[in-house]
């Protein structure tokens, strides 16, 4: 299992510079720093000067791959001081100067306090629907739940979030409309955004997980519990379950890490100061170094995703280790 652990993280480091050099292309090649220089200023008629004191301040000033007047043609580029820092998780400063990396582990925090409850709570209410779903196969109740979860799937996920702010804060005046406070004073404003992100979420869990149960409910296995007399019941969670394992714990495995970087949406909607309001307003402010950094830092969290569910499979299922 070593080995093949090995192995898959050598896998790991080709891919996360393939996506380095990627975003540095669309960055800096497709997007030349004066034109983010003309973007950032934000004027009609900017003059030269303005442009080349944006880019002296910001170190945008250098050349892109190769400086030949510097006494290293390799270190004093854009590329080794934007792009290949970023390997040590030196994010830099950010175009408006503010510390990328403080800004990182201060927002880290309330996008878990929203993503960690909205996953722990909607696997337990996909899995238990579908569960129910699968128990009351072959009948009207499957069908309904069926056409229900296509249903859910089909509202766009703003509307969840207009219309839960509308029902429960405007009209019933149950929580806050939005806002963020630590500690147990914060609780109230979570409610709101874990409901939705729960509720928006169940339409294609439920159908996901129902795919799953219904693969294991013919086997060999599940014949031989009925055979001594289980319930249907005790069948499906103690036997069904267990065994659907495999692809459930792929499913969360792989998730874990995107966690930090919080809902684009949500944040923005609710004012939760998470990474994913961060990423919106770096863009309203075309603040090109965040947005960078946060796509360098999703496709690293997005690669140990993917480790993490081969480590998993190893763990689970043994015949893995051979591939």
């Amino acid at each position: 299992m070593i080995y093949y652990i090995i192995r898959r993280v050598l896998y790991a480091f080709p891919l996360l510079m393939g996506v380095n050099i990627l975003t540095f292309v669309l960055f800096f090649v497709v997007n030349s720093p004066d034109d983010m220089a003309r973007m950032q200023l934000g004027q009609k008629h900017v003059t030269q000067q303005a442009v080349e004191n944006w880019k002296q301040q910001r170190g945008y000033n250098l050349p892109l791959l190769w400086n030949e007047q510097a006494d290293n043609p390799v270190s004093e580029t854009i590329f080794y001081q934007k792009s290949v820092h970023l390997f040590a998780f030196d994010f830099g400063m950010s175009d408006s100067g503010r510390n990328i990396g403080t800004d990182i582990k201060q927002r880290m925090w309330p996008s878990l306090a929203v993503a960690l409850p909205s996953l722990l709570v909607g696997l337990m209410v996909n899995i238990s629907l579908a569960l129910m779903v699968v128990l009351f196969r072959s009948t009207y109740l499957e069908t309904l739940g069926i056409i229900s979860c296509v249903m859910l799937m089909s509202i766009s996920g703003l509307f969840y979030i207009i219309g839960g702010q509308f029902l429960l804060s405007k009209l019933l005046l149950l929580v806050p409309i939005s806002g963020y406070d630590s500690g147990f004073e914060g609780v109230k404003f979570l409610l709101l955004p874990v409901l939705i992100a729960v509720v928006s979420g169940i339409g294609s869990g439920v159908r996901w997980y129902r795919t799953l149960f219904l693969e294991e409910v013919e086997k060999d296995y599940v014949r031989t519990a009925r055979a001594k007399g289980l319930t249907e019941t005790q069948v499906l969670f103690g036997h069904v379950l267990k065994n659907a394992m495999l692809p459930i714990l792929t499913g969360v495995v792989a998730i874990l890490p995107l966690l930090f970087m919080g809902s684009l949406l949500t944040e923005s909607f609710f004012s939760i100061p998470g990474l994913g309001s961060y990423v919106i307003d770096a863009i309203n402010r075309q603040d090109f170094a965040i947005v960078r950094s946060m796509v360098f830092l999703g496709s690293v969290l997005y690669i140990i995703g993917l480790l993490l569910t081969d480590i998993s499979y190893t763990l689970v299922d043994p015949r893995v280790r051979l591939s």
